[in-house]
């Protein structure tokens, strides 16, 4: 099954109201991928302005769990629904080491996504111990079947899962194709034993060190259907090559 390839760049707590409207005129829209990109908070409004009439779509880096309440200092689905936001990246390593976000969280913040019609993007990856301890796919797995257990696999379909081994995020380290491929077969197939029909459907991205010199060897694999793409996003000359390798 052929699956539409996603780049999608996650610009961390990185820019300014000036840098990221520069960066946005900078980026390329592409027919044949789906180009999305994720400012911090504060610049979501400034950013919606400016891709005003583009294809690429806009995601946050993250959202509460929570609809509306006494939460100071988070930011609810239906704040991000006014800025034009179509995707969320959940569960990102960052957010689980530095935050503490635990799978059940992520779940939650999941379905809290889904049953408002945006479209989360589910990051899982394992560290270098439990690489070295041969346990990946058993971490990988348990953080998708977090996910799973709560929202349904009816609904993974609407799901955009990315692979990011923790140690390669940042790092300038980056997995093998090969590598990659592996993690991201073990995913879908771990889908497939509750719905082949879904797992033939679900994106995966892969991220960790993308840049415009390995993406095409990675996008050439079956079962990576794109990238999350961290520094490199932040360069719209770096950016636009790793797009256009996965035309």
């Amino acid at each position: 099954m052929t699956r539409r390839k996603i780049v999608a760049g996650n610009w961390k707590m990185n820019g300014s109201s000036e840098s990221v409207v520069e960066l946005v005129k900078g980026l390329k829209s592409n027919d044949a991928v789906d180009v999305v990109i994720a400012p911090t908070f504060v610049y979501l409004p400034v950013v919606s302005d400016a891709l005003k009439g583009s294809e690429i779509k806009l995601a946050a880096q993250t959202v509460s769990e929570f609809a509306s309440g006494a939460y100071t200092g988070e930011v609810s689905l239906a704040m991000l629904k006014d800025f034009s936001v179509s995707h969320v990246i959940l569960g990102h390593s960052e957010r689980r080491s530095l935050f503490l976000e635990t799978d059940a969280q992520v779940a939650k913040k999941v379905l809290a996504t889904l049953e408002v019609g945006l479209t989360p993007i589910l990051c899982v990856g394992e560290t270098l111990e439990q690489r070295e301890a041969g346990t990946t796919l058993d971490v990988c797995n348990a953080q998708v079947d977090a996910v799973l257990e709560l929202v349904g696999v009816e609904m993974f379909d609407k799901v955009v899962i990315a692979y990011e081994p923790v140690w390669a995020i940042g790092t300038g380290k980056s997995a093998t194709s090969e590598q990659a491929q592996e993690v991201h077969k073990g995913i879908r197939d771990n889908i497939a034993e509750k719905s082949l029909e879904i797992a033939q459907k679900v994106a995966i991205l892969y991220g960790g060190s993308v840049k415009a010199s390995n993406s095409a060897e990675l996008f050439a694999q079956p079962d990576i259907d794109g990238a999350l793409v961290g520094g490199a996003s932040l360069d719209a000359k770096e950016f636009n090559s790793i797009i256009e390798s996965a035309k």
